[in-house]
């Protein structure tokens, strides 16, 4: 699995030349370097920055996040969302909730931030709610589900991104059952007559699809 899908001079320079984060999530950043395993499920800077200027874009009144992991993504919506804004986060991994609600009861944006364990399919069952906003970023093996019942909750004009949809550019020599997921809903959004999207080489991939009306 490669670490930088385009030379990583230019992936230096992009981050370089976006505007940093809050120090709240540098912070954020370093202690789930310290203290977490898998830390590399950070969004980072380029994914995070693209995300708080899309929730700023949208304001989304009503936002869902499949896959928290420790905060950071979820943190950098949040400050894009209006002050009255409500994001739902789905996570499965106790520790990881346990260490993001520490972030969020010091950022300013945390009290906009739900937070709900266990299977985000079943949570979605539970829901009732017209979502302006979702950014999924779970299991790659239910990506397709994800989305198919994200649109169905999604209102028109609402966005949805999907990230990690290069998957390590496995997508463009698919070898195992998950490769060929990704490559199946890829193909699904851009052939979708509901939607119209846009497909960025941003990091590992972000997949940005807006619901038509």
């Amino acid at each position: 699995m490669p670490d930088f899908l385009v030379d990583e001079a230019i992936e230096d320079y992009a981050f370089v030349n976006t505007r940093a984060e809050p120090p709240l999530l540098q912070e954020l950043i370093d202690q789930t370097n310290l203290n977490m395993g898998w830390p590399q499920k950070l969004s980072g800077r380029l994914v995070g920055r693209t995300l708080k200027m899309l929730a700023a874009l949208v304001q989304p009144k009503q936002a869902l996040e499949i896959g928290m992991f420790t905060g950071y993504s979820a943190l950098s919506i949040a400050e894009g969302m209006p002050e009255d804004g409500k994001l739902i986060c789905c996570e499965t991994n106790p520790r990881a909730i346990e260490f993001a609600k520490g972030f969020y009861d010091r950022s300013e944006h945390g009290h906009k931030i739900e937070v709900i364990f266990g299977r985000a399919l079943d949570t979605l069952e539970t829901l009732d709610v017209e979502l302006d906003f979702t950014f999924i970023d779970a299991d790659k093996r239910n990506y397709l589900n994800y989305y198919e019942r994200v649109k169905e909750m999604t209102r028109p004009g609402g966005l949805i991104v999907l990230d990690n949809v290069l998957w390590s550019g496995k997508v463009v020599q698919p070898e195992s059952d998950i490769d060929d997921i990704l490559v199946e809903t890829n193909h699904r959004i851009a052939n979708d007559p509901d939607v119209e999207n846009v497909f960025l080489t941003v990091r590992d991939g972000l997949n940005v699809v807006r619901k038509l009306g």
